[in-house]
């Protein structure tokens, strides 16, 4: 019975002391642990924030490493052209001197085509020199000239080229980034770099050209620095590509620059490279879309098609009964609402080669079949 009743006391202590000894241990962790695991998640959020910014850190570095090499792989496609151009009223003035018309080009390919300006490369008897990346001056010969464009190719005889890349102007869209390379103010600053976007497609302007009214249309707009001299350098898109030739700055505005659709040239790069020549073929029309209307006539109206301005009576479209005030809405099929189309589509042709045009003429939707004479 005593040692019952002292094994009972002893068993009352030894509950009464494991609970005392776990009520501390609770305690204890309910101080300590959340402090613990609050300076856990601090640490582990600490070291998500340092991955954060180290993996930012290093997409904008590689972006910006992209546009290093984008820059440098097309500088050496980068030239600088220079035209010996009479400064006078007469070639026979004796007082007539000679300067040199600076601007920039891009070559198209190993064959030594370069493509430019028109207004840089004034004509098919102007005496050109080529500077190339290297420094090495070379003479160059004018083989393609469209002043409608605003866009010439000059032929030079040299080794070890870098051609361009060629994108697709077709389809570009509003806001892409966009690198522009040219010789602003001469050769002292050549290959000068500027960035920008696609501010805009399709632009239409016009603008006063020795007393003439020049239209310009299916330009695209960039709000990339174009300054003088820049003309006739490249306006290059994320990928490394030339989607567009710089042409024309609105001195007016600052911050709006305009560049010819890469894609006009093409058909005419493709002959060239396969047999050396590009013969043209003749159409006898000028036409302008929708965009350029307004600037003509503010009651004229056009969904579609391009309005025809303008016909030579002796040419192949005078001749098949094209008229002034027809719309050409299509040619062998294909559909045309833009100018820069039409001459895309003819430079893919030769003379003597049929074309079908599908007209709307005094409401009324007819075909005529034309065949393309030679543009001289």
């Amino acid at each position: 019975m005593y040692l019952y009743e002292n094994r009972k006391k002893n068993g009352i202590w030894k509950t009464l002391f494991t609970i005392g000894i776990t009520a501390f241990a609770t305690v204890i962790v309910m101080q300590y642990v959340p402090n613990f695991v609050q300076g856990e998640n601090q640490n582990s959020n600490t070291q998500r924030l340092s991955y954060e910014a180290e993996k930012n850190n290093t997409v904008i570095a590689s972006q910006e490493k992209s546009t290093v090499d984008i820059v440098e792989d097309n500088m050496k496609s980068v030239v600088g052209i220079s035209v010996l151009q009479p400064d006078g009223n007469s070639l026979f003035d004796i007082n007539v001197t000679q300067k040199w018309g600076m601007g920039t080009g891009v070559i198209l390919s190993r064959q030594g085509y370069i493509l430019t300006n028109q207004h840089i490369a004034k004509s098919a008897n102007s005496k050109i020199t080529v500077t190339l990346e290297n420094g090495l001056e070379v003479q160059g010969k004018t083989v393609w000239i469209e002043g409608n464009l605003d866009l010439a190719i000059i032929k030079i005889e040299a080794e070890n080229l870098t051609p361009a890349v060629l994108g697709d102007s077709d389809s570009l869209r509003i806001g892409e980034s966009v690198i522009a390379i040219g010789n602003p103010l001469g050769l002292e600053f050549q290959r000068t770099v500027t960035g920008g976007m696609i501010s805009g497609l399709n632009r239409s302007i016009t603008f006063e050209e020795n007393k003439n009214t020049i239209f310009m249309e299916d330009l695209i707009q960039t709000d990339a620095s174009i300054n003088s001299g820049n003309s006739g350098g490249p306006l290059i898109n994320a990928d490394g590509e030339v989607i567009g030739i710089n042409t024309v700055k609105i001195t007016s505005a600052e911050g709006i620059g305009f560049a010819l659709p890469i894609n006009v040239i093409k058909p005419i790069l493709e002959k060239l490279e396969s047999t050396g020549k590009f013969e043209e073929g003749y159409l006898g029309i000028y036409a302008h879309d929708k965009e350029v209307l307004p600037y003509i006539n503010t009651n004229l109206q056009l969904d579609k098609g391009i309005y025809v301005v303008s016909v030579d009576s002796k040419g192949p479209s005078g001749r098949a009964g094209l008229k002034v005030g027809d719309v050409i809405t299509q040619i062998d099929g294909v559909e045309v609402n833009k100018m820069i189309d039409l001459r895309e589509y003819i430079y893919t042709k030769a003379p003597n080669d049929k074309v079908t045009l599908n007209i709307m003429s005094n409401g009324q939707q007819r075909e005529i079949v034309v065949t393309l004479g030679k543009k001289t």
